[in-house]
């Protein structure tokens, strides 16, 4: 499945004011998407809010127990796509939770991932921005960024535009890299219900969600 089809970069990952950054191919520090979307994002008030209300302890809790999940069932998928024994879970809370959700993943949400190019593979754009996609290559027929999320409930698709925006960043790093004409973007999402849920972006949304990141970015460098 795994396909040498294109030499992804290494990238130097950097902190600027709490913020990450990479360094691009001229030695200047870029932003990363995610530092891009979440500087930029109108949703920090409500994780306050959200903070406030449970508590910092519990909020903390909440968040970590959240990215070991993430971090768990990512490795886990990524080995399995590799062809790699994935199955390597611990016996605490967390692990049991990545485990039941990896299996799902595995059972119901990669099936149509016909060829892959490259897990976790470094993007970038100098003088712009950099990332790390989670795959690239074949979905349902069509060259795509993939994207696995976990979540405590499926989300609805109105709330996670940020999701796309950053698929859709990669993507556009993606084609003028490789020269590439990628314009679909999937997200693959389990909860802990077990439930799976695929989003697709087609050609036509793609385009609008461009329009919608180069503001972002635009935004994010007039503040910086």
């Amino acid at each position: 499945m795994i396909t040498k089809t294109f030499e992804y970069p290494v990238l130097k990952r950097v902190e600027i004011e709490s913020a990450r950054y990479y360094l691009d191919s001229l030695g200047n520090p870029v932003p990363s998407v995610t530092t891009v979307l979440s500087k930029t994002s109108n949703k920090s008030d409500g994780i306050d809010q959200w903070r406030a209300r449970v508590g910092y302890e519990e909020a903390e809790r909440i968040i970590k127990l959240s990215t070991d999940i993430g971090s768990a069932v990512h490795e886990a998928i990524e080995n399995y796509l590799n062809n790699t024994l994935w199955d390597k879970f611990e016996d605490s809370l967390d692990q049991k939770i990545a485990k039941k959700i990896s299996q799902k993943f595995i059972k119901d949400g990669l099936n149509d991932i016909s060829e892959v190019w490259g897990l976790e593979v470094g993007l970038i754009l100098d003088n712009l921005y950099a990332g790390t996609a989670d795959c690239v290559g074949i979905y349902k027929n069509k060259e795509s960024i993939i994207d696995f999320k976990t979540a405590k409930k499926i989300k609805k698709r109105e709330w996670i535009e940020d999701y796309f925006l950053q698929c859709c960043a990669y993507a556009n790093a993606h084609n003028v890299m490789f020269n590439t004409k990628i314009e679909q973007l999937v997200i693959l999402m389990v909860d802990r219900d077990l439930i799976f849920k695929e989003f697709l972006v087609k050609p036509i949304e793609f385009k609008t969600l461009t329009g919608k990141w180069k503001s972002r970015l635009i935004k994010f460098n007039k503040e910086k």
